[in-house]
């Protein structure tokens, strides 16, 4: 013990500037944990490119629109559209089944729950109809027999709907593109994106930033001691910026490896390792769910994308195959009198207004049945409950190669900050 002591005081009165030293496992730490902080944020942020265009004299020749040349957007954000492609894939494996979903919905139901506004379209629609195409003879009828036409018209009506939707539920698959919605919503609101993994890896972020200053440090010690035998060389200086440059990934890649490696428990000695992420797989399940249902999956969002999605004019179609029908049972015998006094023109025509409006009305009157609809589609729920049951292979396999593509790219950032922070240690130690 004696002679270590000896030989530690003998180090320091021949080397009064050893603790120069030190600055470079702890400026390592330092740095690992700032540029792993950093490497994160410049992968979420910011949302949209900012930047400065260096060459405005484009602007003088016409091209005004010219993107940054020097920028930075957030690598996340800037692939919103391709990962929200890869995750609804992912997504329509391994955890909904779209048809499925839907057949949850009774349309019984739903004809009860619009009741209230189809009685009132029921009842504008005759007026107007006959108002519109036969004037003469609609105002010669006596009231009770205008009154039990516009109730055929309200009990027949509801039929309509029920029809309607038993129609959509069959067809769901083709009235409903998932993903065009899900890509479209997340280009408009990358921070949906964002919010995702930042929810959901909330605890893993915060170890990427933590093990930046632990394996920074490490890794410090070492280029510390290699630095003592061989900074009296011309070419020394070199290690420092190469150093930082292989602290900056190293720390990334084990933390990164460490988030999902290994998938399956490996049990040695009272100790368990697993990937962190998968670790925490029922809590990520329950946060996932939680966001895609209230920023995606929203009633609100689902019948906007079947009433206006890319197959509207199959619901257009639906729409007006049905109410026609509805049209034909109301008039009864009427239909063939009204072709023959006013002509099968007003009749048609009978039948395009109920059409218009029912076509017109639809956004607002569905959203009678968004609460029914969130309660019996169960998408939450679905979502957490499917995802909490998937193997650790197949849990890993749904949520790592949304984000393992773009995986280079911060460790690239995390290797060139530590670069940076090599030549930062160099002027620290003159």
């Amino acid at each position: 013990m004696e002679t270590i002591q000896q030989h530690i005081l003998e180090f320091w009165n021949n080397n009064p500037d050893a603790w120069l030293y030190l600055i470079i496992p702890i400026s390592a730490a330092i740095v690992g944990w700032l540029t792993n902080a950093l490497a994160i944020k410049m992968t979420f942020y910011p949302l949209e490119m900012k930047g400065v265009r260096l060459v405005k004299i484009f602007d003088a020749v016409g091209f005004k629109n010219i993107q940054p040349v020097l920028g930075w957007q957030g690598i996340i954000p800037s692939k919103a559209g391709k990962m929200a492609g890869i995750s609804v894939d992912l997504m329509m494996n391994k955890l909904i089944d779209v048809k499925e979903q839907f057949n949850r919905l009774d349309p019984k139901i739903i004809a009860q729950e619009m009741e209230s506004n189809v009685e009132r379209i029921a009842r504008e629609v005759v007026q107007e109809a006959m108002t519109h195409e036969i004037p003469l003879i609609w105002k010669a009828l006596p009231n009770r027999r205008k009154e039990a036409i516009i109730k055929d018209a309200v009990n027949e009506f509801p039929n309509a709907v029920e029809e309607m939707m038993e129609e959509l539920k069959e067809n769901i698959n083709e009235l409903w593109d998932v993903k065009h919605m899900v890509i479209t919503e997340i280009i408009k609101h990358k921070e949906i994106v964002n919010e995702l993994f930042l929810e959901c890896g909330r605890a893993e972020f915060k170890f990427i930033e933590r093990s930046g200053f632990y394996f920074g440090f490490l890794f410090g010690v070492l280029q510390m001691v290699l630095w003592y035998f061989i900074q009296g060389y011309s070419w020394a200086w070199v290690t420092l910026p190469l150093g930082g440059l292989v602290i900056g990934y190293l720390t990334n890649v084990i933390a990164l490896k460490l988030i999902f490696k290994p998938e399956n428990p490996i049990k040695l000695g009272v100790v368990t390792f697993q990937g962190l992420f998968i670790k925490r797989q029922k809590e990520v399940a329950a946060e996932y769910a939680k966001i895609v249902s209230e920023k995606l999956f929203t009633m609100e969002n689902i019948f906007e994308y079947i009433i206006h999605g890319k197959a509207s004019d199959k619901i257009v179609d639906l729409v007006e195959k049905n109410v026609n029908q509805a049209v034909d049972k109301t008039a009864g015998f009427n239909r063939s009198l009204i072709q023959i006094t006013s002509g099968t023109k007003a009749y048609n025509g009978i039948k395009q207004i109920a059409v218009d409006r029912f076509r017109e009305e639809l956004p607002n009157s569905i959203r009678e049945i968004f609460d029914y609809a969130e309660s019996a589609l169960a998408i939450e729920d679905t979502f957490r409950e499917k995802m909490s049951n998937l193997s650790p292979s197949e849990f890993v396999g749904f949520m790592h190669p949304v984000f393992e593509e773009d995986e280079w790219k911060l460790i690239l950032t995390g290797a060139v900050l530590g670069m940076i922070a090599g030549f930062l240690q160099l002027l620290l130690l003159g």
